[in-house]
Formats: structure tokens, C-alpha cells, sequence
């Protein structure tokens, strides 16, 4: 099983993760990791290490990040490693839904998947109702 961490912003990873363990009934192999960019890098390193490791249990690790080039995927990206952990920003619930069901895929395969879960679940829904 590929584990996940959702690495935010300010509440946004415990958030998502919470509603996401509502809708799911169960947020087993999710880790949510908030970001605060007053504390130190190093700080922000160590933690974000520590939460791969907890979350990695043999597969690898899908990181979840809010923002392309903020912190959180910033820092991500330092452990970005082939076959072994991949790093997909721009999080969004039916993102996070997708993953977790199907985190039996390896880390690449899963983040391709939600990569194109999170495009299809973007609307506009005036567009849509239109036709």
C-alpha cells in the first residue's frame, strides 16, 4: 500500500484529511502534515522526513501539496525519489479521494490517477449547464 501525505498551508492538510476520513468513513495510511512558514527549514525538513517515514510502509509515499512552488511543495520536492516517492501539487478533496481509493498502486501510478482526478473533478459549472 502507498501511503499519503497531504503537506499544506496554514489547517489545509488536517482539514482536507478530516473531511476526507468523513466522506471515507476511514483515513487509515493518510498523514496530514500543516505547514507554518514561520518555523525554520530545518524544522520543516525533519518533520516532513518523519511523516514519510511513518507513512511508508514498504511502497512508497504520494505527497499531496496546495500550491506549486510554495512551501509545502518546495519542500516536498526535496524528497521527490524515482519509484519511491512522488510529489503531485494542487490538492484537491476528489484528489485525495481517488488516492486513498486506490492506494494499492505504486506511487506513480497512483499520482498519474489523481493527477487526472483532480483535472476532471475542476468545473465550470455554467458551461456544464448550458449544454
Amino acid at each position: 500500500m502507498t501511503g499519503i501525505v497531504v503537506i499544506a498551508h496554514g489547517n489545509l492538510a488536517r482539514e482536507l484529511v478530516k473531511v476526507a476520513a468523513f466522506i471515507l468513513e476511514d483515513s487509515e495510511g493518510i498523514f496530514p502534515l500543516d505547514i507554518d512558514p514561520s518555523e525554520s527549514p530545518e524544522r520543516i525538513r525533519d518533520r516532513i522526513k518523519e511523516t514519510l517515514s511513518r507513512a511508508d510502509r514498504g511502497q512508497g509515499v504520494l505527497i499531496l501539496t496546495d500550491l506549486f512552488g510554495g512551501t509545502p511543495s518546495n519542500f516536498g520536492l526535496i524528497f521527490l525519489e524515482k519509484g519511491k516517492v512522488e510529489v503531485v501539487s494542487g490538492v484537491n478533496l476528489p484528489m485525495l479521494i481517488k488516492a486513498f481509493q486506490h492506494r494499492e498502486l505504486p506511487p506513480a501510478e497512483l499520482a498519474a490517477l489523481v493527477t487526472e482526478a483532480g483535472k476532471k473533478a475542476i468545473v465550470k459549472s455554467s458551461a456544464l449547464l448550458e449544454d
